[in-house]
């Protein structure tokens, strides 16, 4: 599987015109840094801009088959709401133990969702056999050449607003994200890559040399993936600085985004701004935190947010 290129990534940027939103660049002073607010993009995170994009490109007889994709949620979300702007047929793979809320948006976007595995990484082997027998498109949330370059256009509006772009600072699970985002700046900027302690999926994936399998029990559920994504990983290696944060310093993270950013995020969203009020970031100005998503379930939100 070839890597996408800087090209592939300025195609993508032509698909999605119009068709996503251009998610506002805010500044905190409070952070010392800017803050690419992308859980107000369409369904609610990044995700929207990957999955339209490898929806776009399929064939006549790919879309006849339809898509078939595996995820915690946002992912799924994603991949549902791009189908049905093509009037693709979706299927949807999560774990019986999948937020509520993210399973009834998904549906929502009229996707047939398969609650039937025990947990995430038994997901994933159920969609793979559901494209074996079905012959639906697998949309791979971070091993997926169109996806990665889908998300890298994100990186091509920070660079527009923030020019002299220095640091850019993302969470990461399965890769999809910053694999697009080091993909657009070619070099342009030191990127820092921001798991939690508790799901090191990337990092694992780095060390080895290769993805592997891992075990996580995180509140970033959209963190979590239990292993990482061949191509990311091919794409990040040796371009990415790797920074873990707690769950505590998540959760902090999320509470300086609602009372100081008013920025109702997920866990996910906040990991990114946790490293730097952590002080795990050397920050270099200028600096863009990306908020990723704001699919929260409400009563973990509330219990975060309320300190509990």
């Amino acid at each position: 599987m070839s890597a996408p290129t800087i090209d592939d990534v300025e195609r993508a940027r032509g698909v999605l015109a119009g068709r996503i939103h251009r998610t506002p660049m805010l500044s905190s002073a409070a952070l010392g840094a800017h803050l690419k607010a992308e859980l107000f993009q369409k369904t609610g995170s990044f995700k929207a801009r990957g999955a339209l994009n490898r929806v776009a490109a399929l064939t006549p007889d790919e879309r006849s088959r339809g898509v078939v994709t595996w995820s915690a949620g946002n992912h799924a979300q994603a991949v549902a709401w791009a189908a049905a702007q093509y009037g693709v047929d979706c299927v949807v793979v999560m774990s019986m133990h999948a937020s509520p809320s993210k399973v009834a948006a998904t549906r929502g976007y009229g996707a047939i969702v398969d609650l039937e595995a025990p947990d995430h990484a038994i997901a994933f082997d159920r969609a793979m056999a559901i494209v074996e027998d079905t012959g639906r498109v697998f949309v791979h949330p971070h091993n997926d050449p169109y996806v990665i370059a889908g998300h890298g256009t994100l990186a091509l509006e920070m660079l527009e607003d923030v020019p002299d772009l220095a640091t850019v600072v993302v969470g990461v699970g399965g890769g999809g994200l910053v694999s697009g985002i080091v993909t657009a700046l070619a070099g342009r900027a030191r990127i820092v890559a921001v798991e939690p302690e508790q799901a090191q999926a990337f990092r694992a994936g780095l060390e080895a040399g290769h993805s592997v399998r891992v075990e996580t029990n995180t509140i970033a559920d959209g963190l979590a993936p239990p292993f990482a994504g061949e191509l990311a990983l091919q794409i990040c290696r040796g371009a990415v600085d790797s920074v873990l944060v707690s769950e505590n310093e998540i959760a902090e993270g999320m509470r300086f985004l609602y009372a100081r950013a008013k920025l109702a995020c997920e866990p996910a969203g906040a990991a990114a701004v946790a490293a730097i009020l952590a002080g795990k970031v050397d920050i270099a100005a200028p600096t863009v935190a990306i908020v990723s998503g704001g699919n929260a379930v409400a009563e973990q939100a509330a219990a975060i947010l309320g300190g509990r």
